[in-house]
């Protein structure tokens, strides 16, 4: 069974892959549009984070974006296709602009390693390949469930030349050393940490969310730069921006520096809100005597 689930997945990726941006999005903006009208479970996600990150919308304009993500996050599933796809065309072709990539340019030109914090936001996997462009590049890399896509995914994101290390102790050890050298290494800023060791509690849109450690870790032991950044989509491709993260992220204290991560977060969500993966459950670990947020 699945043999059968990864060849039928690699076929798909592969057939998606054939279509132009603009198709491509046009059939993730119709799996999203549809994920909406079954009222899927990622739709009662979306709708509880949106409650409460943005309390101060009103429940017909909650709703209204909680259709406009499902399709935007299905955008990203085929866009990907599309860019994994054509190993001979240069992820740069689909960029229209950039804004703020000074920020980055500049912390390479002084020799520091470059810290990149990408949230699931627009097409963090068009960000990744483009960073590979601007000098070496380590990344955490997780295998998917279905073993069938591993070289897929792989050859797709280290199609510019970024290299991919495990989730363990052996790829932090790498990001730390490519850091040190003043390379680049992206991180999911508000990915969930897979053990209680790997992050702790800091306000998320005023919520407590659980939140890495490991940005903080790196920046210590490194004296990196650290620098937001998200592909933003926009007619024909994408838009690439960059801002500085606050100078509080740079604190020896953790509460400090993980709050001005989430912070960096919030504030770049809020440039292209209904460009966010709001289903994903940023707030499924509960904090002593918290409230549980989502049904299942």
């Amino acid at each position: 069974m699945a043999f059968s689930k990864s060849t039928l997945a690699v076929a798909t990726l592969r057939l998606i892959g054939l279509l132009p941006l603009s198709a491509a999005r046009r059939l993730g903006a119709l799996m999203g549009s549809i994920a909406y009208r079954c009222n899927s479970r990622g739709a009662g996600i979306t709708r509880e984070n949106l409650a409460l990150c943005l309390p101060q919308i009103d429940v017909q304009e909650r709703e209204r974006l909680t259709r406009i993500s499902l399709q935007e996050t299905g955008k990203v599933a085929t866009e990907m296709c599309v860019i994994w796809r054509n190993n001979d065309v240069p992820v740069q072709r689909y960029i229209r602009r950039f804004l703020g990539e000074e920020l980055a340019l500049q912390a390479l030109a002084d020799g520091k390693g470059l810290l990149i914090l990408a949230p699931h936001l627009g097409n963090w996997e068009v960000l990744g390949l483009h960073l590979a462009s601007l000098g070496k590049v380590t990344n955490l890399y997780q295998p998917p469930k279905l073993a069938g896509l591993d070289e897929v995914i792989r050859k797709g994101r280290e199609k510019s030349g970024a290299q991919l290390v495990p989730t363990n102790a052996k790829g932090v050890a790498a990001l730390l050393k490519n850091l040190k050298s003043g390379g680049i290494c992206g991180i999911l800023p508000d990915q969930n940490p897979n053990d209680d060791s790997s992050g702790d509690f800091a306000p998320f849109f005023g919520h407590p969310a659980f939140t890495m450690t490991l940005v903080h870790k790196l920046i210590q032991r490194t004296n990196c730069v650290a620098v937001f950044a998200f592909a933003k989509r926009v007619e024909g491709g994408f838009e690439l921006i960059y801002r500085a993260a606050s100078d509080e992220i740079y604190s020896e204290d953790t509460q400090t520096s993980l709050a001005a991560l989430n912070r960096g977060v919030e504030q770049l969500v809020l440039e292209a809100p209904e460009q966010y993966q709001w289903e994903y459950k940023r707030f499924k670990k509960i904090p002593p005597g918290g409230e549980r947020r989502y049904q299942d």
